[in-house]
Order: C-alpha cells, then sequence, then structure tokens
C-alpha cells in the first residue's frame, strides 16, 4: 500500500486507508480501524497531531464492554435518548442505536467525529454527533478513565448526570486509574482490547452515589 498523501483529509484517510471489518466480539458492527500498512501515525503526524493517540481508530474493551452488555440487556437503551460520552470511533454510539435508542455522540476530537461518521454510515444507523455534552436519559462511557488527569475530570461529570437521574453505565477493563471505590460493578465480561484478540477481563459499572 503506497504512502498516504498527507493532504487527506480525515474522511479521505478513514475511507482509502483503513480498513472496514466486522468485530469479533459484535459481528454485526463494523468498524474502519487501521491495518499495518495503513499509514496512521505517519498522517498523524503530517497533521501536527503525532502526540495524540488516535483512541477514535480502535475498539477499547470499555466500548466493547458496554457494547457486548447492550446485545443482552437492549432494554436499557431501547426507546430511550442515549448520549455516547467520549465516542472515540463511536462503537457504542453505533451499538446503541441497533438496540433500539435515540443517540448522540459526544466526541471533542474532529477526527474522531469524521470516524463516527463514516463507521455510522457503515452500519446504516442514525445518530446526532456533537462536540458537546447533551441531555439524554442514559449516558454510555467506554473508557474514559485511562489516565488519572482524565479520570479526574470525567468523574465529576458523571456523578452530577446520575444524580440529576440519570442512567450512566461505564465500561472499562479495570485500568488503573478507575475510581473502584466509587463505582458499582454490575456485569463483567471478557473482550478484547486496542485492536488484541485476546480478550481482557472487563466490567460494567455505575456510580455510586451519596445516600441520603
Amino acid at each position: 500500500m503506497p504512502a498516504p498523501r498527507v493532504s487527506l483529509s480525515p474522511q479521505q484517510f478513514i475511507r482509502e486507508r483503513l480498513v472496514l471489518a466486522p468485530l469479533p466480539f459484535r459481528p454485526d458492527i463494523s468498524l474502519y480501524r487501521p491495518a499495518p500498512k495503513s499509514g496512521l501515525i505517519g498522517w498523524l503526524a503530517a497533521q501536527g497531531r503525532a502526540d495524540e493517540p488516535p483512541y477514535w481508530a480502535y475498539a477499547w474493551a470499555g466500548g466493547a464492554v458496554l457494547a457486548l452488555h447492550l446485545v443482552n440487556y437492549p432494554e436499557l437503551v431501547a426507546n430511550r435518548t442515549v448520549l455516547d460520552f467520549g465516542a472515540g470511533g463511536g462503537l457504542v454510539a453505533i451499538a446503541a442505536a441497533k438496540a433500539g435508542a435515540t443517540v448522540t455522540a459526544f466526541e471533542p476530537d474532529p477526527i474522531g467525529r469524521a470516524a463516527i461518521a463514516l463507521n455510522a454510515e457503515a452500519n446504516g444507523v442514525s445518530l446526532a454527533i456533537s462536540d458537546a455534552i447533551v441531555e439524554a436519559e442514559v449516558v454510555l462511557a467506554g473508557d474514559v478513565f485511562y489516565d488519572a488527569e482524565v479520570a479526574a475530570a470525567t468523574l465529576p461529570t458523571l456523578t452530577r448526570l446520575a444524580a440529576q437521574g440519570r442512567r450512566i453505565l461505564v465500561g472499562d477493563p479495570f485500568r488503573r486509574d478507575l475510581p473502584l471505590d466509587q463505582l458499582e460493578l454490575i456485569a463483567e465480561y471478557r473482550v478484547p482490547d486496542f485492536g488484541s484478540d485476546a480478550p481482557v477481563r472487563s466490567g460494567v459499572f455505575a456510580p455510586k452515589l451519596p445516600k441520603p
């Protein structure tokens, strides 16, 4: 595969250089993901983003476990408004839409938003894409505790939304900065992480609310 042109837009790069393929744990969902010769790192460097991990380009375990949980419990989101919080490439948003939800994918990264649009199109689902948090009955948050700084910013937001009566579900493979003392484990699955075929222990959690 020839080297990618640095002038490729995010949409062009994703369509031309990434590979659209079904996920092993959710074969009904296909995502654009990098192949060994996709040239992702070089293209990001050419965009001045070499130091920014492409969270949108992979199926992370936190999103995978939520996507799998919705297969078993579609009633959690069916006929409800759902916010995919930190949507990455849109895996959880797509899974929720397939379960019958009206979905908004919240993703600050513009390349991530481009990936979400293309992945949603490829899976034949309709969803809104936003760079801001919007109102929703259910908030799904996959892999939003991947380092201490992000965890410190994320937990108060999710706790506040839970206190407002939103149903919050967090997916995470028990990463180091996951605040386990402030979360309740609801379900466990084994799913692949970051493109690996090896399954890892992952959980679905809900924030613990202060007792009245």
